[in-house]
């Protein structure tokens, strides 16, 4: 029977935050690589991962389409699924259509709004949730469950790591992005920046340097509790643990991600491997 499979967005996480922080679970899983988005925010880079991408390593001297080709033929070996090449993604391009065709269960616990259940990200998903609220991993781990019967895919995006990193808001500078500024416009406001007393306290180097602190903090959160989520899969599982997109603390006189063209926010972590023993 297919591997089970367990995808996690770690949403906003920095290449250097996962290194950085113990991440001992993770680090059982196998090598902490850095690789690259296809996006530098939210939606369309979990969009590309849906189409059966993951993020990509680069390579120099190499035909692009080759490196397609290899990231889609690399889950035959992930899910133990003969012939699971990118033949089998077209037309849709989904991995939950793909693997919904294989027998799977697939189902998707989200903490972002932009991912919100009414996008186009549900379809071929039996069970597509937005948690209500963006730091409750512990809340997805506690509602995953397994059977013997069927393989199951799990899509994880986990906002722990995203702004305000666990934290009260009011404590931090304000880093602007697309879910604040939805926030904005729902409430009848324009939606667009503001310079002056906020902005300069934003640009503060020690308060950017705590905001990366933290995310290395959170990073270690969320590692325990995929500890609890290892210990109820079954040895069967595959996991692939990654990043949407990273996130700019002052580099370059950039900040946050999204309308940001910086390596910072396209440098994700990925790891991935069977259950560890």
């Amino acid at each position: 029977m297919p591997r089970n499979l367990v995808i996690m967005i770690l949403d906003s996480c920095r290449y250097d935050s996962f290194v950085k922080a113990r991440s001992t679970n993770f680090r059982r899983l196998g090598e902490i690589e850095q690789r690259w988005s296809y996006a530098s925010w939210t939606a369309p880079s979990h969009y590309s991962y849906l189409m059966g991408l993951v993020p990509h390593r680069s390579p120099q001297h190499v035909y692009a389409s080759e490196v397609y080709k290899k990231d889609f033929s690399s889950w035959v070996d992930r899910l133990n699924i003969p012939d699971l090449g990118f033949n089998k993604f077209i037309p849709q391009l989904s991995l939950a259509k793909v693997l919904s065709d294989h027998g799977y269960i697939c189902k998707a616990k989200v903490s972002m709004p932009v991912l919100n259940g009414f996008t186009l990200l549900n379809k071929y998903f039996a069970d597509y949730k937005l948690m209500s609220n963006h730091n409750d991993f512990a809340g997805m781990v506690k509602e995953i469950e397994f059977t013997s019967d069927k393989p199951h895919f799990y899509f994880l995006n986990l906002g722990e790591t995203h702004y305000p990193y666990m934290l009260d808001g009011s404590k931090l500078p304000h880093i602007s992005g697309v879910h604040g500024a939805i926030k904005q416009l729902s409430k009848g406001e324009d939606g667009g920046g503001r310079v002056g007393t906020e902005s300069e306290s934003f640009f503060d180097a020690k308060a950017l340097k705590e905001l990366h602190e933290q995310q290395i903090r959170c990073v270690d959160y969320v590692d325990e509790l995929f500890g609890a989520l290892i210990e109820k899969s079954p040895p069967d599982t595959y996991f692939v643990v990654m990043a949407d997109h990273g996130e700019a603390f002052g580099e370059g006189g950039y900040f946050g991600h999204g309308p940001v063209m910086h390596e910072k926010v396209f440098e994700v972590p990925f790891v991935e491997g069977l259950r560890p023993a």
